[in-house]
C-alpha cells in the first residue's frame, strides 16, 4: 500500500513539475505595418499606426510626417505629383479621407481631398488644401405622429477644388471664387496673381 502511494505521489510530483516548465518562446522579429500608398522616384507615402509619413530616400532615414490621425483611418487615392515651379523641384502628394458616421435619421458621407505641396530638399509645406464634399441622407418624418416619412438627399461642399497647372500655378476655385497662385522664390510660397482690369 506504501508503495502504491509513493507511486501516485510519484507520478502527481513530476506532471506538476513538467507542466509548470515554460515554453521555449521562439523570438521574431517585428513585422512592420507600414502600407504603402504611394511611390514616385525615392519618395514614398506609407502609413503606419494612426501617421501619415513621406519617406524622402530609399534607406528611409529622411522622414517627413504628413499627417497624424485621431481615429484609425487608412488614407485612400494616395498619389505623389512632382513638378517644378519657377526651377524649384515641388512635390504635391494628394490624398482622400472618408468619414461615415451614421444615425438612425441622418447618414453624412463625408469624402476630403487633401492637396500638400511639399518642398522636399528643405522639408518645408508650402502649401495645404482641402475640399470636403458631404453627402446627406435624411429621413424626414410629415406628420406629428411620425406614421409617414421621406428619405431627403443633399450635397454640400466645402473648401476649394485644387488645380496644378503644367507652370506649377495653382487655381483655387468654389462656387465664388476662384484664386491663381504662383510660386514665389523669394517667399517660398504661394502667393496670388493680381488680376488685370
Amino acid at each position: 500500500m506504501k508503495k502504491l502511494c509513493f507511486v501516485i505521489a510519484l507520478i502527481l510530483i513530476s506532471t506538476v513539475g513538467f507542466s509548470q516548465k515554460k515554453k521555449a518562446v521562439k523570438k521574431t522579429a517585428a513585422k512592420s505595418s507600414l502600407i504603402v500608398l504611394a511611390k514616385a522616384g525615392n519618395l514614398s507615402a506609407e502609413f503606419d499606426k494612426n501617421k501619415f509619413y513621406l519617406f524622402t530616400d530609399a534607406s528611409r532615414k529622411d522622414t517627413i510626417t504628413l499627417k497624424k490621425f485621431e481615429t484609425p483611418t487608412v488614407p485612400t487615392e494616395c498619389k505623389i505629383t512632382p513638378f517644378t515651379a519657377k526651377g524649384v523641384p515641388l512635390y504635391c502628394i494628394t490624398w482622400t479621407e472618408k468619414n461615415v458616421p451614421d444615425t438612425k435619421l441622418k447618414n453624412e458621407e463625408a469624402t476630403t481631398i487633401f492637396n500638400a505641396i511639399w518642398e522636399v530638399s528643405t522639408k518645408t509645406q508650402i502649401l495645404l488644401n482641402n475640399q470636403t464634399t458631404t453627402k446627406i441622407t435624411e429621413i424626414v418624418f410629415l406628420d406629428k405622429n411620425k406614421t409617414v416619412s421621406e428619405t431627403q438627399e443633399k450635397l454640400r461642399k466645402e473648401g476649394f477644388e485644387f488645380t496644378l497647372t503644367k507652370e506649377g500655378d495653382i487655381i483655387l476655385k468654389n462656387k465664388s471664387q476662384e484664386n491663381k497662385m504662383t510660386y514665389s522664390v523669394a517667399d517660398k510660397k504661394y502667393v496670388n496673381v493680381a488680376k488685370k482690369k
